[in-house]
């Protein structure tokens, strides 16, 4: 049977919007899956989702998709990386018992988010925080257990200097090229990229269970709003 494009038109908007969404993650989970079947690399997994599935905020804000289908999504997500940390359900991605409740947290801010700044129609900032999370976080983690040599505590949490410089300078880039492209280059725009950046990196160091995986990505994004807001009121 001939697949025409007006067959395509047909379908609902909406479905398409979701078909979008479902396929990225998938895809991103595809690739974990294989990487965790054929190389014991368990924190290269968990990254790989998280920095993979927190683009999906992207294909929301560009496609328009409803805030109802990102909630919905949030609150699903959100119970079963509960049910992961005691049942296999998330192997690779969450131990059994793992102090952490980092994959949780991770699915609340995204509904906590969409809802606010889609109702505010300003998806900007809940991609903001997002990426904030998704990139910075995920690749601080990633360079300061390969690279810090540099370490500290905090709350007895110990931390690299190379990680946080890392999660300083690639939230500084997220929110520049968000804030920049979406209300113009101008000073203000950048200084208020680099407080952001320098928060987001204060409250990634000061985390424990997991927690940043919230405060990091709401925090960011409030900021990021609120200095705006101020700034463009002038």
């Amino acid at each position: 049977m001939l697949i025409t494009f007006s067959d395509f038109t047909s379908i609902p908007v909406l479905w398409l919007q979701i078909a979008s969404a479902a396929i990225w993650v998938l895809l991103i989970l595809l690739i974990a899956w294989v990487v965790n079947r054929f190389a014991d690399k368990p924190e290269i997994v968990r990254k790989i989702v998280h920095i993979g599935t927190g683009n999906v905020i992207l294909i929301a804000w560009w496609l328009d998709i409803p805030a109802s289908v990102g909630i919905t999504a949030s609150i699903l997500a959100s119970a079963i990386t509960l049910l992961s940390y005691r049942l296999p359900i998330l192997p690779g991605i969450n131990s059994v018992g793992r102090q952490s409740l980092g994959t949780f947290f991770y699915s609340v801010s995204f509904g906590i988010l969409v809802a606010w700044f889609w109702y505010l129609q300003q998806p900007q900032y809940a991609a903001l925080g997002i990426l904030i999370m998704t990139w910075g976080d995920g690749l601080a983690a990633l360079i300061g257990q390969r690279f810090g040599k540099h370490k500290y505590k905090v709350f007895g949490t110990k931390k690299s200097w190379e990680g946080s410089l890392t999660m300083m300078f690639v939230s500084y880039l997220v929110s520049s090229l968000i804030l920049v492209g979406t209300q113009g280059n101008s000073w203000q725009t950048w200084a208020v990229s680099l407080l952001v950046a320098v928060i987001a990196t204060a409250l990634e160091a000061v985390s424990f269970l997991g927690i940043d995986n919230l405060t990091v990505p709401l925090g960011s994004a409030a900021l990021a709003f609120f200095l705006s807001q101020l700034v463009l009121s002038y």
